[in-house]
């Protein structure tokens, strides 16, 4: 289905010099194939968004994208925001029609979807009057009813409570045929998708298909990623300090087995 094969990506200014760019992921080589259910973790700034959004772009003319900013719309009501994935397979006039006065059909295929996504809200009612769950079930509800092959999310469960996120994930799964997904639940990650793939600072650290991926493993990537942030935080005299303070344990420890 996609292929990725040496892929560097950058963000920052568009000038078309990598030198004013901030590079994000790092000689990536992967493999996506059809009925795959992929997540997608790492620790924060690892290039995971980057990442499922270059994926995207390769895959839109098959693919639904459920993305953290959303991009719902406030003034207009979860009927209209959801109706919005199906707004490409139609004639704008269509499109217009159903704004003013929905079609039956549409309200109750929308009204099915709410139903699958546990959004128990009146259709006519203002997203902006929603909590952060229930906007997010309104954007997956769009995703869905683009009615794609593949589905493409950015930690889509981010603001829904765990229980409820699994049983969701189970009914995306019933409903693509393809999931590639970022996601914040490790436990989740690792009890419901058939592949995990670790990202830690742009580069691969971890693919289940390659080899097992536990908690442990998890946990253990997470760690190293928070001591190397903490360094790279350090100002030069501090890590000289640093530096100082564990050559003397070093040496102690020399010593002593001496």
């Amino acid at each position: 289905m996609l292929t990725l094969r040496d892929l560097n990506l950058f963000y920052g200014a568009d000038s078309g010099s990598e030198t004013q760019q901030t590079q994000v992921i790092f000689n990536l080589n992967l493999d996506f194939s059809k009925g795959e259910k992929v997540a997608i973790i790492g620790p924060s700034g690892a290039g995971k968004s980057s990442l499922l959004h270059h994926i995207y772009q390769q895959l839109q003319d098959q693919a639904a994208l459920c993305s953290q900013a959303q991009g719902l719309v406030d003034n207009l009501s979860i009927y209209h925001n959801i109706y919005m994935g199906a707004l490409a397979r139609h004639h704008w006039s269509y499109n217009l029609i159903n704004l003013i006065k929905p079609f039956k059909s549409h309200l109750n295929k929308v009204k099915d979807i709410c139903e699958q996504l546990e959004l128990d809200q009146a259709l006519d009612k203002k997203v902006d009057q929603l909590s952060g769950g229930q906007r997010q079930r309104v954007a997956l509800g769009r995703a869905v009813y683009q009615q794609q092959a593949v589905f493409i999310g950015d930690e889509p469960f981010s603001a829904i409570d765990p229980l409820m996120a699994r049983r969701l994930i189970t009914k995306l799964f019933d409903l693509h045929e393809t999931v590639i997904m970022v996601v914040h639940d490790r436990d989740l990650a690792l009890s419901h998708f058939d592949r995990v793939i670790a990202l830690c600072q742009g580069q691969l650290a971890l693919d289940s298909h390659e080899e097992t991926v536990n908690q442990a493993k998890i946990t253990e990537l997470y760690q190293k990623s928070l001591v190397a942030s903490q360094q790279a935080q350090l100002t030069v005299p501090q890590a000289k300090a640093l530096d100082t303070e564990n050559n003397k344990h070093s040496n102690e420890q020399l010593k002593d087995v001496g």
